[in-house]
């Protein structure tokens, strides 16, 4: 195993570090600018997240105080706790957390990362559009770059960004209407969808379900179109893809959330926030459904959270941003551990 901490190997990275360092700066002046409250919220919680695909790290907490041992998880966002802050009255709130996913390793995944997050009250997800592209500006001139860089491909953030749907994109790029594999916004039909991959020569595999088919096809058709010359927001995605995200007003179908890619790659995720607790319940529960279908497994609901809800979290929006990747992209590292202070052996 690497010694990374050798003199001449850590020296290699000395230079993405410092401009980690000048990144980390800029976006704490970005928000103190703005009037943001920088939040500092627990690592552990009764629920890591409920995407079903996510991997979380469970642990023990054995509180003599109360007397008791409960399960606890290292969070996968800090987003239940921070809307909670909402909830009690906090309007503009931001911070950069460790962040914990297991069964993520490669040059743009690690298991331990730096989740940059901000909510805002009373803000739509339209205004984090524009609040990111800002803070992504800010970030490439703290930088001393005239473009983002990763494999090759270049992305000048002071560019306008492109913004495209998600069902455009499908359309543009694969001749695929996809809503129309979604009769059910909830419930999205998978033996449509893959007539239509089979269709553009992409086969589904056993065991697929219309989520996992959908990302077969956005992987090899489309991410790697996005954010090439400027980044490029994708935004309102299908209703059954927006766990968090509020229904779109002037379309059912959809969900109040975007993603920015920058030279293909996914940087951040943002959404038009839920405040139904009935209906965030619903989805949780089907989040729970599909993961124990999928992995035999599940984690539990954070009932507080959905308390938090009741009781009235604000009309908002949120976004969480790879902190790791956004140094990455400014710096021209190709791998994240390039980025980081220390890697997880």
């Amino acid at each position: 195993m690497e010694e990374w901490w050798r003199p001449d190997r850590f020296a290699l990275r000395r230079a993405t570090l410092a401009g980690r360092g000048r990144i980390l700066t800029a976006v704490r002046n970005f928000f103190a600018d703005r009037a943001f409250v920088e939040v500092d919220t627990p690592a552990l919680q009764v629920s890591p997240g409920l995407e079903p695909h996510l991997r979380a790290f469970a642990t023990e907490l054995h509180d003599p105080q109360h007397a008791c041992v409960a399960l606890r998880y290292l969070h996968t966002s800090p987003e239940f706790t921070m809307k909670k802050l909402l909830t009690a009255g906090m309007p503009r709130i931001w911070q950069l957390t460790h962040v914990f996913r297991d069964g993520e390793r490669s040059p743009t995944h690690h298991p331990e990362f730096s989740m940059l997050e901000w909510y805002r009250a009373g803000a739509s997800y339209r205004d984090l559009m524009e609040e990111c592209a800002a803070l992504v500006r800010t970030c490439q001139d703290a930088a001393g770059v005239r473009t983002l860089t990763w494999q090759g491909r270049t992305s000048d953030a002071k560019r306008e960004w492109q913004r495209i749907s998600v069902a455009k994109a499908f359309s543009r790029h694969c001749g695929l209407d996809l809503l129309a594999t979604a009769p059910d916004p909830l419930h999205p039909d998978f033996s449509r969808l893959a007539d239509a991959a089979r269709g553009i020569g992409i086969a589904p595999h056993p065991g697929d379900d219309w989520e996992t088919l959908f990302f077969r096809i956005f992987l090899d058709r489309i991410e790697p179109n996005l954010g090439l010359g400027m980044p490029t927001i994708l935004y309102d995605y299908p209703l059954s893809m927006g766990a968090l995200a509020r229904r779109h007003p002037g379309d059912p179908r959809l969900a109040e959330r975007f993603e920015v890619y920058i030279c293909g790659l996914e940087l951040a995720n943002a959404f038009g926030e839920l405040t139904d607790a009935a209906e965030q319940r619903a989805r949780f529960l089907a989040d729970q459904t599909r993961k124990r279908k999928l992995y035999g497994q599940t984690y539990p609901i954070d009932e507080d959270f959905l308390a938090a809800l009741e009781y009235g979290l604000p009309a908002c929006a949120g976004i969480a941003l790879g902190f790791d990747r956004l140094v990455m992209l400014a710096t021209g590292a190709a791998d994240v551990e390039e980025v980081l202070w220390a890697p997880v052996r």
